[in-house]
């Protein structure tokens, strides 16, 4: 597809991975709509962002709130989901509130968002647009490693649903991929939201992982396995 004259979401774009989406998307000619948790990390997004907004992942009313907004005041050709957390430690450990905060960040705050901004994708779809979602969902819904099992969990939800709903939306004209990158450096793992990341080996460069991303969005691929990266 052409990203030029494309408007896409990329939540997370405070982030070292949606900052980057932010950037090179919009040095393609796309019109990149990023959000960010609050204010505070909302000044982290790129200023070749042509919109701010805010989106908690963690609270329904929030997703709600920009759904709203997107499906009164703008065109949405693409979705890329470059939110996320993690959690570490053994499972017989895990507090009911790091789970409930990982299936909200990583599966079921996603889910809203996307599903609710489907007739915004179906539009787009009808006006020719390839309209696409992207969701970055990590080489452990492949692949569940031990000490991250309740992280684990919360990303092989989220790629069920999107492996579910590629076959859903596809007659309806929009691309689903699940993106499964392994380890890339962006510095997530020291910032769990429980446990200790274990001694993981040198990852990809966000760089690499980007790149591959748009790669992909461009040259209409319709899944995105640890492999391919």
């Amino acid at each position: 597809m052409e990203l030029m004259g494309k408007t896409i979401l990329v939540t997370g774009a405070s982030g070292v991975l949606g900052a980057l989406l932010t950037e090179k998307l919009s040095s393609k000619g796309a019109k990149v709509l990023g959000t960010a948790t609050n204010n505070d990390s909302a000044a982290k997004i790129p200023a070749k962002a042509e919109v701010r907004l805010l989106l908690d992942y963690q609270a329904p009313e929030s997703i709600q709130t920009l759904t709203d907004y997107l499906s009164a005041a703008s065109q949405v050709d693409g979705i890329i989901n470059a939110s996320g957390v993690v959690a570490f430690g053994p499972a017989a450990e895990l507090e009911i509130a790091t789970s409930s905060r990982l299936n909200g960040v990583n599966s079921a705050g996603p889910i809203q968002l996307i599903t609710q901004l489907f007739s915004k994708l179906k539009s787009s779809a009808e006006a020719g647009h390839d309209p696409f979602v992207l969701n970055i969902t990590g080489v452990v819904a492949e692949t569940p490693m031990p000490g991250m099992a309740a992280y684990s969990s919360s990303k092989i939800a989220i790629h069920g649903f999107l492996t579910a709903l590629a076959k859903e939306w596809r007659r309806e004209g929009v691309r689903v991929i699940s993106a499964r990158p392994g380890h890339t450096e962006t510095g997530l793992a020291t910032r769990a939201i429980a446990g200790t990341a274990p001694n993981f080996p040198a990852g990809m460069t966000a760089e690499h992982v980007v790149d591959r991303l748009i790669a992909a969005i461009e040259g209409d691929e319709k899944d995105l396995p640890a492999s391919e990266f």
